[in-house]
This record gives C-alpha cells, sequence and structure tokens, in this order.
C-alpha cells in the first residue's frame, strides 16, 4: 500500500479518525485530505517535469529517488563508462567507485 502501511494501521487510522473527528464531520474531513494529496501530487509531478525541463536532453528518465546526490553521481558515471566502452562490458564493471570519495 501508500507509504508502506499495511491494511490493519489503515482500520486503525480509520477507528483514530472516527473517535476524534466524530462520524458526522468524518466524510467532510476525508474529502479535504483527499484533495489536499491530490494537490501535492500535482505540485510534485509539476516540480518534477520542470526540473527534467531545465535540466536538458539526456535527463529524460530522471527519477526524485535519483536526486540523492551519492545516486545522481554514481548513475551519471555508470552512463559515462557506459558511453566510453560499450563493446567492452568487463572493464565496466571492473571499475568500481569507492563510496566514501562521494
Amino acid at each position: 500500500m501508500f507509504f508502506d502501511i499495511g491494511i490493519g494501521e489503515v482500520f486503525g487510522l480509520a477507528v483514530l479518525a472516527m473517535f476524534l473527528v466524530g462520524p458526522e464531520r468524518l466524510p467532510k474531513v476525508a474529502s479535504e485530505a483527499a484533495k489536499w494529496v491530490k494537490k501535492i501530487r500535482e505540485l510534485a509531478n509539476s516540480a518534477t517535469a520542470e526540473l527534467k525541463d531545465n535540466l536538458g536532453p539526456g535527463f529524460e528518465d530522471l527519477q526524485p529517488k535519483d536526486l540523492n546526490p551519492k545516486t545522481f553521481v554514481k548513475k551519471q558515471i555508470s552512463e559515462l563508462l557506459d558511453e566510453e566502452n560499450p563493446k567492452s562490458q568487463s572493464n565496466a564493471s571492473k571499475a568500481m567507485i569507492d563510496p566514501d570519495l562521494l
């Protein structure tokens, strides 16, 4: 499920929400929460698209998890190594990057 939350946790949160908000206001609160989640997703998607546009060619497959500096540098270096030695995969597999240097 979403954010590694199981069905038991979702049920527990629903029961807790019913006690805190009350059964008569719960549908309205749930609707508002869904609208906020939708707005946040749209904002994240537009920010990712804008970032891809600003970075230019070569970053079309960029994912938000790739923005971790270590992951980003490793991915870019591995792509450069693959471009330099397309026929020689054994050399690319021998080239190891020390993560402490990143």
